[in-house]
């Protein structure tokens, strides 16, 4: 139980630490240039990915299965950070890209 509590204040550290990033790169370049609701949304999908890949570590046994659960867990936060970013799906669905 202290395992998985100390994995669960883990990821919350992690995500603090990853919308650092975009604060303190705000502080020295104009490229950087997020509103407290792309914090607040990015924070949301972070703290979400985390927690469901959380859910499967805790909840699945078996490795191959786990792996697989993490794994599309991870590809839909890169599809659904990709699309947040530059519209990527929306490009390839309408031939911009």
């Amino acid at each position: 139980m202290i395992t998985q509590n100390k994995r669960l204040t883990g990821i919350l550290l992690t995500i603090v630490l990853l919308l650092l990033v975009p604060l303190i790169a705000m502080q020295f370049t104009a490229e950087v240039n997020w509103s407290v609701m792309d914090f607040v949304v990015m924070g949301i999908l972070l703290l979400c990915t985390g927690l469901s890949c959380e859910l499967v570590l805790r909840s699945v046994k078996n490795f191959e299965r786990r792996l697989l659960l993490v794994g599309i867990i991870l590809f839909v936060f890169f599809l659904i950070w990709a699309q947040l970013a530059v519209g990527l799906l929306s490009k390839l669905f309408t031939g911009t890209l």
